[in-house]
């Protein structure tokens, strides 16, 4: 009997500054498992599902520019749309005080799935989202309870998920797998508090995100805040900056990327893109 689920491979990568990382990711932009629904009601159709399981080439440039920061005991830093949160795995790898957020219902599985992966203790995560689709604080807790919905019966968590993995994980070759997980993260919790550093990558890909990412930041962010954003160029750079200065952020940086390639397992790609760095003024 076939069990419903998806085919996941495992990658390697390198970081400088950070090593080399093992991430679990989806075999293709083919996947997609939303048994419950969930995925659907969060605004998350088939087509951009699997979105999230990918290695995106913004997101490794995003790890690459942390692994470069200083790190500051007492600062909070708090990935949004994390995805598979490779940048959040390097800052907790390089002992960064770090939260990964993202709407997925198995982004936390797969974080927590990654961090084993590299014997890294699990990260802190939590679910915000921001657009229409965002349900309200009330809706969440009235779906999930305030501490987020228990793992369904019968069904395989993060731990012995890894465990398949690292059975079969014996080289550096790509590794495909069937796997049959929940259809929502097992302990979600809503994102709340201000953070000093909010960091993001390839966020700006709808007309309307430069108007609610920055509203939703805004809200996350201390007095004196940074942002970091890297963009791969899609348009709506811009119309952000304009957002953001709405809500007193300050552009400080806008550094070009292109003669930082991304090295994957298909060779070295060309990246074209920036990264934005914004201030609060207090």
């Amino acid at each position: 009997m076939t069990m419903p689920g998806y085919k996941t491979k495992l990658e390697h990568i390198a970081i400088a500054g950070a090593g080399k990382l093992f991430i679990q990711s989806l075999l293709d932009r083919q996947q997609y498992y939303d048994p419950t629904g969930e995925a659907l009601r969060r605004g998350i159709c088939s087509a951009s599902w699997p979105l999230f399981g990918l290695m995106w080439p913004s997101g490794v440039q995003l790890a690459t520019q942390l692994a470069q920061r200083r790190v500051c005991p007492d600062e909070r830093i708090l990935e949004i749309g994390c995805g598979l949160g490779l940048a959040s795995l390097v800052g907790q790898r390089r002992g960064a005080h770090i939260t990964a957020s993202d709407c997925h219902p198995l982004a936390e599985i797969f974080l927590d799935a990654n961090a084993k992966l590299n014997d890294l203790p699990l990260l802190t995560y939590r679910y915000g989202q921001w657009g229409d689709s965002a349900p309200s604080a009330d809706q969440y807790v009235e779906q999930h309870g305030p501490s987020g919905a228990s793992m369904p019966a019968g069904l395989i968590s993060a731990s012995s998920l890894v465990g398949s993995i690292m059975d079969v994980a014996s080289d550096a070759e790509p590794i495909v797998v069937d796997r049959a997980v929940p259809g929502a993260g097992f302990s979600e919790r809503t994102l709340s508090g201000r953070y000093d550093l909010i960091i993001g990558s390839d966020l700006l890909y709808e007309p309307d995100m430069p108007v609610t990412l920055s509203a939703f930041i805004d809200r996350h962010a201390n007095a004196d805040a940074e942002v970091w954003i890297v963009d791969p160029n899609r348009g709506h750079r811009n119309a952000f900056s304009r957002n953001m200065a709405h809500f007193g952020f300050v552009l400080e940086e806008d550094k070009r990327l292109d003669d930082q390639p991304v090295l994957t397992e298909e060779g070295t790609q060309v990246y074209k893109g920036r990264l934005l760095r914004y201030r609060r003024q207090v």
